[in-house]
């Protein structure tokens, strides 16, 4: 009698449960919506640099697609170095995503170069490496966002130091400034 009522319960562990399929109702409004896709359409936006970062390598170019986002939404952000020399230590791209009013918590997007595929200490003098990463924007109103960006040794928790400041914007402690990205809103 025992396995009679348990069978019955174990069947049923199998089975699920009916949830209604979305209906949309949270779905944002027209406007927002229309504000996304044009952010979207946006054209990249591109700048030049000539950050040199401590003789080793140089900040050339940065570029983010779409060049205006909205919240919620994600651009690729693309840096271009070029190796001043032949490089042997293994640095991290750091990368701070700031609010510009200063509302929102910072977002760090530290990441190895290339993915992970191609470290700093193989890079050879002469050399343009393309690095790409996703930015996600926090799904808060923010009016644009900081790119901020440098090279970091963590073996030593050192940046590599800046050594061109007046040539590029800097707060100065050896952090890029690479772009203003506008959000709609």
């Amino acid at each position: 009698m025992r396995s009679f009522w348990l069978l019955p319960a174990f069947a049923l562990l199998g089975t699920g449960c009916i949830v209604e399929a979305p209906t949309g109702q949270n779905k944002p409004p027209p406007e927002v919506e229309r504000a996304r896709a044009q952010a979207r359409d946006m054209p990249p936006m591109v700048v030049r640099l000539s950050a040199d970062l401590d003789g080793k390598a140089e900040l050339t170019a940065a570029s983010v697609q779409p060049g205006q986002v909205a919240p919620g939404e994600s651009a690729k952000v693309t840096l271009v170095f070029k190796a001043l020399e032949d490089m042997t230590a293994d640095y991290t791209i750091f990368v701070h995503v700031e609010d510009v009013d200063g509302h929102a918590e910072r977002m760090n997007l530290d990441h190895k170069p290339v993915g992970g595929q191609y470290p700093t200490n193989r890079w050879k003098k002469g050399e343009l490496i393309k690095d790409e990463f996703t930015l996600f924007v926090p799904p808060v109103a923010v009016r644009g966002l900081n790119l901020w960006m440098g090279l970091w040794d963590a073996a030593t928790d050192t940046r590599l130091r800046l050594r061109n400041p007046d040539k590029v914007r800097n707060d100065g402690n050896n952090r890029i400034l690479v772009m203003q990205v506008p959000v709609t809103r």
